[in-house]
């Protein structure tokens, strides 16, 4: 059978020789569209589940829906997966990434925004064959001052999903692919900018997720950066 680990290469940990994982070009690929197939299937229920908790939520007060984008930049740490900005086996490297923001206000002051990652999902499975999709649901305070710029705090709950090699790999130089996924925690606060045509908010994020994998070690991401939201 065809190996995809060169024999002068260390091999990834979660490639298993004696069970046969991820070892022949045909499995590579039918494991890869079997599991981006499932990760569409959970995002696609994770969607109706918060549009639905939502305008339930939403249904009794007189404020509209808003639609908005924001794009995040910053750094991670992260052991477990590939990072197509840094050099093989270091763990973590730059990120970037624009979100389409989706916000149900609950009241004048608090609403429930759905993030849905859009550059990075389709970069990444176009040029590198990789998965990378962190969708999430923010919970924001709004805090008015008169005459003066508010205040945006927030804390999100999403989901992580990985398909693609691990951190010991470069983009010219592949280890097997493997599909992980875990929960993803984020904090973030902002300064809010009121304009005529719509509403800014540069601020800060923070997040963490652990990540779970049948063929890899447990791993751990965190990082931060800043963002700039842009609400019409």
């Amino acid at each position: 059978m065809v190996e995809f680990c060169n024999k002068n290469k260390k091999e990834s940990p979660f490639f298993n020789r004696e069970k046969g994982r991820i070892n022949s070009p045909i499995q590579w690929n039918l494991n890869k569209y079997k599991l981006i197939l499932f990760g569409m299937k959970v995002c696609i229920v994770f969607c109706i589940l918060f549009f639905g908790i939502s305008g339930i939520l939403t249904a009794q007060n007189e404020t509209s829906v808003t639609i908005g984008f924001h794009i995040l930049a910053g750094g991670r740490y992260d052991n477990v997966r590939m990072c197509v900005g840094s050099p093989a086996g270091v763990k973590g490297g730059p990120i970037m990434d624009v979100y389409l923001d989706i916000r149900f206000p609950l009241n004048e002051t608090d609403s429930l925004t759905l993030n849905i990652p859009v550059i990075r999902p389709i970069l990444f499975g176009a040029a590198f064959n990789m998965l990378q999709f962190e969708p999430q649901v923010t919970y924001e305070h709004r805090i008015y001052m008169s005459d003066k710029p508010g205040f945006v705090v927030g804390a999100g709950l999403g989901i992580v999903f990985h398909y693609g090699p691990d951190y010991n790999s470069s983009p010219e130089n592949r280890g097997p692919s493997f599909f992980s996924m875990g929960p993803l925690l984020t904090g973030s606060a902002g300064i809010l900018l009121e304009g005529k045509r719509g509403t800014w908010i540069p601020g800060v994020k923070a997040f963490y997720s652990p990540i779970f994998s049948r063929d890899y070690t447990t791993g751990h991401i965190a990082g931060g950066g800043v963002e700039l939201h842009y609400e019409f």
